[in-house]
């Protein structure tokens, strides 16, 4: 059924009709691209003309969605993994009512519209995720049909389904060539994720010219080779009704995820640039838009035109979306009376709220317990946790027994056993992080993922993502310095510190120890607007006796004095994280030895202490003491606000070495003498 169908009026059946206006629709979304693109001389305007027929298709009878809540918890999720393409989903969320008007799609890629370059959770309405980067839309949908595997299995009882939804995803040459695709594919079709269903725009066309000059994968074998179900419709870009069958077909589909495939010709019907490489990343020019109308049988002179009939027809999607919710409703509201403690626990899982006594059963560490490595403790109060929280989802890159990360009282979840709580992500660790980022988006689960931070290098983009967004996620980075010692320097993380630490939106801890561990888990609980990294030792580390220093829960102001001078001022500052702080508690009474008042503070998280008011700072860290020693096994990127000019640093400024930790340690001048020494030396002092 082709959509090249003319506006001039004729008699027709009812099956014409249904066909013109279904071609009316479609190019009402193509011209409306095309028009965007060239206002704003920017943009991506090939794709979106492409794929405006399978866009239709699906909007208009498959998504379950309701236009006037777009954050209705059973709609179906979509993403646009090509978000290059971001002209074709505005287009879709105007035209179907969603909080969206024409003005905003005449300010495509303007200051501070909510129609940016590339979708932005949060700041367009209907928007499911925040995409550009290629492959990280696919690795979110695997993340959210996870959670809908998840909740479907732990709520849903015969005749009352809860949670009954659809994933589906639009992604391009380029999502596919990433690597990360191949890791979120494998992961999808090992679980048998029936209900996630992705769609391949075929359009042999990248930035640089044909995808055959770097790309000849059987994308249609490889992912069999996944167990996906795969359909390849070949040249039937335009053609609704076989798109609809092979949409029907995906959904019948429960066992495996599904995969369509679909080759479509970029800047469909554009004389000049149809299926040319320029369509794919440039207004099309006006002479070419005005031709390319003509082509659709469209008014050429009209911009943002949308004839009345399609504003119409589409605009059915928000009464359908009154009925689908409410009907929803309804099932909530009897699923609650027949399971009332299930109720009010789905309804707590899905708004994140957290029970009133979820802290209680979090452990204190006594102090003769002796040492401690942080991972350890991080285990232990993860589990007491998951006990009060069951809604708290997570797992590790095939690292869960060196991380601790395994809730203790679930098995793994797997095709089948999809109620379990800890996810077997393999060594996939960028998928690991997307997909928590896409179960957080979902909404129901509190995700975390774990693994060396070193590792977080193949995580970074999906982190990165997740930040920009202020997701929730929580991330367990172990492992997490020159302490892991014989494994050498690329197991050892030396400048990763640093970086996290300048992205916007993440929250960085590293506790001292055991019980600054267990306050470091309450902040990232706590904590809703943005991700939390929780950076933990592999080495023991003392637990600091609190009898004699200030309570770990200072961790949650960010730093704080763990033990004063013994004077009216201090004479220096002793600032630490992490495992070092052992040392500057240890080279306080050896300073006191030598005349030297120096003050500890432990400084877990700068992201916390600067959202404390100035007075508690300058508490803390005053002005007018400027001797100040920052001890950190890491970069001093940054240190610098803190120790000042006039201050100094033990850090680290080249990569690690293979040998025992505490002779690591050693060797990188991380002992009390080379405090002593540092401190003396910052006060003009030397012994003797």
């Amino acid at each position: 059924m082709s959509t090249n169908t003319a506006l001039q009026p004729k008699a027709r059946t009812s099956r014409e009709d249904q066909a013109h206006l279904d071609a009316l629709c479609v190019n009402t979304i193509r011209t409306l691209a095309m028009d965007a693109v060239q206002k704003a001389d920017s943009g991506h305007p090939g794709t979106p003309m492409a794929l405006a027929p399978l866009a239709y298709v699906l909007w208009t009878k498959f998504l379950r969605y309701n236009p006037e809540n777009p954050r209705w918890f059973d709609r179906d999720r979509f993403v646009l993994s090509a978000g290059h393409a971001s002209m074709l989903q505005y287009a879709l969320l105007f035209l179907t009512g969603y909080d969206l008007s024409l003005e905003d799609l005449q300010n495509f890629r303007q200051w501070a519209s909510c129609t940016p370059g590339h979708p932005e959770y949060g700041r367009t309405p209907g928007l499911d995720t925040t995409t550009g980067p290629l492959g990280q839309g696919v690795m979110n949908a695997v993340g959210m049909a996870i959670a809908e595997a998840h909740l479907a299995a732990r709520f849903n009882r015969p005749g009352l389904d809860l949670v009954d939804h659809y994933t589906y995803a639009i992604c391009s040459d380029g999502d596919l060539m990433e690597g990360a695709s191949h890791e979120a594919a494998s992961v999808a079709g090992h679980l048998k994720l029936g209900k996630l269903i992705f769609i391949y725009d075929d359009n042999h066309i990248s930035i640089e010219g044909p995808t055959e000059i770097t790309f000849s994968d059987d994308v249609a074998l490889r992912f069999k080779g996944y167990h996906w179900h795969v359909q390849n419709l070949g040249e039937k870009a335009n053609d609704l009704a076989v798109i609809t069958r092979a949409l029907r077909r995906a959904q019948r589909v429960q066992d495996r995820p599904s995969l369509i495939i679909l080759r479509s010709h970029i800047a469909y019907g554009a004389p000049h640039m149809q299926d040319t490489k320029e369509a794919h990343g440039q207004a099309l020019g006006e002479e070419e838009v005005r031709l390319t109308k003509r082509y659709y049988g469209w008014p050429e002179d009209r911009q943002f035109y949308v004839p009345d009939e399609v504003l119409d027809h589409m605009r059915q999607a928000q009464e359908r979306g009154r009925e689908l919710e409410a009907a929803w409703n309804q099932r909530l509201a009897d699923y609650s009376r027949q399971y009332p403690d299930l109720g009010r626990l789905f309804e707590a899982s899905v708004h994140g709220d957290l029970p009133e006594d979820w802290a209680s059963e979090i452990p204190e560490f006594p102090v003769d317990r002796g040492s401690m490595a942080t991972r350890d403790a991080g285990g232990k109060v993860l589990n007491a946790i998951a006990r009060k929280v069951p809604w708290l989802v997570g797992g590790s890159g095939d690292l869960a027994p060196s991380t601790k990360t395994l809730i203790e009282a679930s098995d793994y979840l797997q095709a089948g056993q999809y109620e379990n709580r800890n996810l077997a992500w393999g060594v996939r660790e960028h998928t690991m992080c997307s997909s928590s980022s896409g179960m957080a988006l979902h909404g129901g689960i509190r995700p975390y993922a774990a693994t060396f931070f070193i590792f977080s290098d193949y995580a970074r983009p999906a982190i990165r993502l997740a930040a920009m967004m202020e997701l929730p996620v929580i991330y367990i980075m172990t492992h997490d310095s020159i302490g892991l010692g014989e494994d050498g320097p690329t197991h050892q993380p030396v400048e990763h510190l640093a970086s996290f630490r300048a992205m916007p939106h993440m929250c960085v801890i590293r506790p001292a120890d055991a019980n600054e561990t267990a306050w470091a888990w309450r902040a990232a609980m706590l904590r809703k607007e943005g991700p939390t990294m929780l950076l933990l030792t592999r080495q023991k580390v003392p637990i600091l006796d609190r009898s004699q220093l200030a309570p770990a829960e200072g961790l949650l102001r960010g730093a704080y004095i763990l033990s004063r001078e013994q004077a009216e001022r201090p004479d220096v500052i002793l600032i630490a994280s992490g495992s070092e702080v052992q040392l500057i508690v240890q080279t306080q009474p050896q300073l006191a030895e030598q005349g030297i008042q120096a003050r500890v503070v432990s400084m877990p998280s700068w992201e916390l202490f600067e959202q404390q008011d100035r007075s508690y700072r300058d508490e803390v860290l005053p002005p007018e003491v400027t001797a100040r020693l920052a001890v950190e096994a890491g970069s001093d990127l940054g240190w610098c606000k803190y120790v000042t000019d006039h201050g100094s640093t033990i850090t680290i400024h080249r990569f690690g070495a293979s040998a025992p930790a505490q002779e690591v340690f050693r060797q990188y001048g991380f002992s009390v003498e080379n405090v002593v020494a540092r401190a003396q030396s910052l006060l003009g002092k030397r012994e003797g």
